[in-house]
């Protein structure tokens, strides 16, 4: 099989072969941070397990009432979610009852993101979730990552250095190393590290380098290990616009050398980063920038007819992929009928698939999670309100309990808690954050927001509600990221709100229901495939949330309040929505079948 752009390739190949004598081509060498308000600060607490425990021993349902815990107060130095958790450092096991698929692949995801190492959103989850999901299923799995500085290496088990090679960049070749590891238990990941500054900096993204020809010269690096190494992967998979480049590269360069057996299958999980790219940027990993300039291949249309013309490592790597995939039905659906990619993808219509998204059911699972103060699941779900009350009082929101504990099962689930757990960007909707925050309190619920805006104005409109809310009873904003205080939260929670402008799958919407709360969500995107209206009297056997369809204010007033009358005047009803949202198999082990019948249908026999 050829690439879906094969009489594209054809022409630059020859190009390419006369140029690797010339040195263009491959060598054959071998944070915590809270807001910047002090009374924001001051949501701190101290941590919530004897640190006597042994969690090991607990049953996967048991421990649901509060004997054992420290409970948390907001006025303490640690906050509770930055403890050292009892057992944090076991890991994740693959399911051992997952049957095996008979025709087995080798497959290599390339990735600017994995879960927990390098995770700024979503991505890094469906890596994780998706290559453990193969992995159950006997296939044999790989992911390249950057070597970020930001990197905790006592994260990363069996870490080794592979080997040093060089590979290309802006007429130099940069000496790299590549290392491998074991992440999240079972995931093998090769790091890779070139000597310049690409990739320093405390952060994942926003180092002081320039993040488009970094990831340029990782993708080519990449394809540069395999063949140095001598590596034929089946599949390489690679994972939105940062990585781009490499279909272009493995078409037009590394498939005229040694790399003959891989097949591309480049996934987008969100259409509205495109990688703007300059002819001359391009060609500093190799390729001649310019032959990619026209509407056939990776010239952004909008800028056609401008000086310059601008390229778009979004549409290249659809075009030169043998299959792309978006992560929701509805979303694909959408892309193809709006946005200036749309005819691109009309286009190659008969290689574009709609994936949902899964969640890693063995990472997040409230019966076995190590961050709760209490475990739960759908048949005892006792737990749950020991969770909320743990986390009312650790962030000082108000609790109806006398004590600690007391009565918890009848007490510290009267108030209605709503969690929004997203980045604060505009596709999230932050209009209808804010005033999700408003009228919550206005019905007499909580809500905590937790999430960082990477605008700086954003940031400080935020720090503004912050500073207003965060020390009444009712409200906190804490602008942070926090895998365990995410866990937690989702445990805690009575409803998790999603009002996304746009949302291609979304991710907290199942993981809410994982943990028994119940999503309000807008209709858009992966939300629409995911979550059902309960008072949509044609979908009750699906039910499981409430949805509204605008942008506004009203439309969301209209969700919230049908979901706060719900949970106060059919209390019944609520908690047997509650045990069903948490055994809808929601999990990769539900979907990761569907890629690798994408990753079948194209790979080389």
């Amino acid at each position: 099989m050829e690439c879906c752009s094969c009489s594209i390739s054809s022409k630059c190949g020859y190009y390419y072969q006369h140029q690797y004598q010339y040195g263009l081509l491959p060598s054959k060498r071998l944070v915590f941070a809270a807001t910047t308000h002090n009374k924001a600060r001051r949501l701190q607490a101290k941590p919530h397990l004897s640190l006597k425990a042994d969690v090991q021993k607990q049953d996967r349902s048991e421990n649901s009432n509060s004997a054992g815990l420290v409970w948390p107060s907001p006025n303490d130095k640690i906050p509770f979610w930055k403890r050292q958790f009892p057992s944090s450092n076991i890991k994740p096991e693959l399911p051992a009852d997952t049957s095996k698929d008979s025709e087995l692949m080798h497959v290599v995801h390339v990735t600017a993101e994995i879960a927990p190492i390098a995770k700024v959103g979503g991505l890094g989850d469906v890596v994780t979730g998706l290559a453990r999901a193969c992995l159950s299923r006997g296939h044999n799995v790989d992911v390249m990552l950057p070597f970020y500085e930001c990197i905790d290496r006592k994260d990363i088990d069996n870490l080794v250095l592979l080997t040093t090679y060089d590979s290309y960049h802006d007429g130099k070749w940069i000496p790299t190393k590549a290392y491998s590891g074991k992440v999240s238990g079972s995931i093998s990941v090769i790091f890779i590290e070139p000597s310049n500054q690409f990739f320093k900096g405390p952060n994942v993204y926003g180092g002081s380098y320039d993040e488009l020809e970094a990831y340029l010269f990782f993708s080519r690096a990449c394809l540069e290990f395999l063949q140095v190494t001598e590596t034929q992967p089946d599949i390489i998979h690679v994972h939105e616009w940062q990585i781009g480049a490499l279909p272009l590269l493995y078409w037009d360069m590394y498939q005229y050398l040694s790399l003959k057996r891989p097949r591309i299958v480049f996934t987008i999980h969100n259409m509205e980063h495109y990688g703007d790219c300059r002819q001359e940027q391009l060609s500093k990993c190799g390729l001649d920038g310019s032959l990619y300039a026209s509407e056939e291949k990776a010239v952004d249309d909008r800028t056609i007819g401008h000086n310059p013309e601008r390229l778009s490592l979004l549409k290249g790597g659809i075009v030169y992929s043998n299959a792309v995939v978006t992560v929701s039905p509805t979303y694909l659906t959408e892309t193809l009928c709006s946005g200036w990619l749309s005819s691109t993808l009309i286009r190659f219509r008969e290689k574009y698939y709609g994936i949902l998204n899964g969640i890693d059911a063995t990472m997040w699972d409230p019966a076995t999670d190590i961050f709760l103060p209490a475990k739960f699941n759908a048949e005892k779900p006792e737990g749950k309100k020991l969770c909320k009350e743990y986390v009312q009082r650790g962030l000082g929101l108000a609790s109806d309990s006398t004590s600690p504990g007391q009565n918890v099962s009848e007490t510290a689930d009267k108030v209605p808690l709503v969690i929004c757990i997203t980045r604060l960007v505009a596709q999230k909707g932050l209009h209808l954050i804010t005033h999700a925050i408003k009228r919550v309190e206005e019905l007499g619920g909580q809500m905590v927001v937790l999430g960082k805006a990477p605008d700086p104005r954003v940031q400080a409109e935020f720090e503004g509600l912050a500073e207003k809310y965060n020390e009444g009873p009712n409200i906190r904003i804490l602008l942070i990221y926090s895998e365990e205080l995410s866990h937690m939260l989702y445990a805690a929670a009575d409803m998790v709100l999603v009002p996304s402008i746009y949302e291609p799958c979304g991710l907290a919407q199942m993981l809410g229901m994982r943990y028994g709360a119940i999503p309000i969500v807008r209709k858009t995107g992966g939300l629409a495939d995911t979550v059902f209206d309960m008072d949509d009297q044609s979908n009750k056997e699906i039910s499981n949330g409430f949805v509204f369809d605008g942008i506004g204010e009203d439309a969301l007033n209209w969700a919230l309040d049908r979901a706060f009358s719900h949970y106060r005047e059919k209390p019944d009803e609520w908690n047997e929505v509650v045990r069903k949202v948490m055994k809808i198999d929601n999990s990769w082990n539900n979907t990761a079948g569907k890629y690798i019948d994408v990753y079948s249908s194209v790979r080389a026999r």
